[in-house]
């Protein structure tokens, strides 16, 4: 199966945006996280702290002696300002027949929150004789990243929330737990617990992390709907494709996405976007009637 890498767009303010002037100055603030303390899950060393340039930097160190790699930066603009900014990352390599392939993919805010990054996916497509057992990607995962949440359909699922991994009472302590739930359909008495009504929402975190993985653009424009529905501040998802052979696998698949950071991130860039405009929003409140 053949590696293919993931569209950028370049993407550009909405045309719905006040203008601003070019000489109008940003002054950056730091967006809140789902990932804090302790739990700070990364992708090749990319995690919440990481800005556009460090994580450039990281992909370019990934890549680094492969003459086949393709590179593409979107840049973009905050509104009308001649202030311009890493958007998005994608890096990729081919599948060969004796190379694996890659993909990383990264989305950013804008300066006026740090340029931080909110979502990160890192795709590993391996060379057939290059094919990781099952049961050794899966030790690998929790050895680094700790129990999971839920675990079936292919998927191990780290659901973060109010600074920790939710628990909804899956046995998965331990590899080999994960490895005998892996291949089964999700737990249905663990996924109605994980979709309850506690948190912000009732969005299932799990349909959120495949919406953000599908979506074209990688925006909080183009996610912020889905962040401020779902039920959780994070998701960290691991996805393994299956080999021809049932043991080991052809297709890895690692998601982050900051719910939380999408949601603060957003609030931060339309403020700034009022006050360097000079037309604050409108405090006016409906009449008594």
């Amino acid at each position: 199966m053949q590696l293919r890498a993931l569209p950028i767009l370049l993407i550009l303010a909405p045309a719905m945006l006040p203008a601003t002037s070019p000489a109008a100055e940003i002054t950056p603030k730091t967006p809140d996280s789902a990932f804090a303390g302790k739990l700070h899950p990364d992708i090749l060393g990319v995690s919440a702290d990481s800005t556009a340039e460090t994580a450039r930097s990281a992909f370019e160190t990934t890549f680094k002696g492969r003459t086949d790699s393709k590179t593409e930066i979107g840049q973009a603009k905050f509104a009308d300002t001649s202030t311009s900014y890493i958007a998005t990352l994608n890096f990729s390599v081919p599948l060969t027949a004796k190379q694996n392939g890659e993909a990383l993919v990264a989305g950013f805010s804008s300066p006026a929150s740090e340029n931080r990054v909110f979502f990160i996916s890192r795709t590993l497509n391996f060379a057939q004789g290059e094919q990781p057992a099952k049961a050794e990607m899966i030790k690998q995962v929790m050895d680094k990243y700790g129990t999971p949440t839920i675990v079936g359909n292919q998927h191990l699922y780290y659901v973060y929330r109010g600074n920790s991994i939710v628990s909804v009472g899956g046995k998965f302590s331990k590899p080999a737990l994960a490895l005998d739930a892996i291949d089964k359909p999700l737990d249905p008495r663990m996924a109605l617990k994980l979709n309850s009504d506690r948190g912000r929402g009732r969005g299932s975190c799990v349909a959120v992390v495949k919406r953000s993985i599908a979506a074209k653009e990688k925006s909080l424009a183009s996610l912020i709907d889905d962040a401020k529905g779902a039920n959780c501040d994070g998701v960290f998802s691991v996805q393994f494709t299956p080999s021809t052979q049932a043991n080991r696998i052809s297709i890895a698949q690692f998601v982050l996405l900051d719910v939380k950071r999408v949601i603060s991130a957003s609030a931060i860039d339309a403020e700034a976007l009022a006050a360097s405009s000079g037309s604050p929003p409108p405090k006016g409140h409906a009449p008594k009637l």
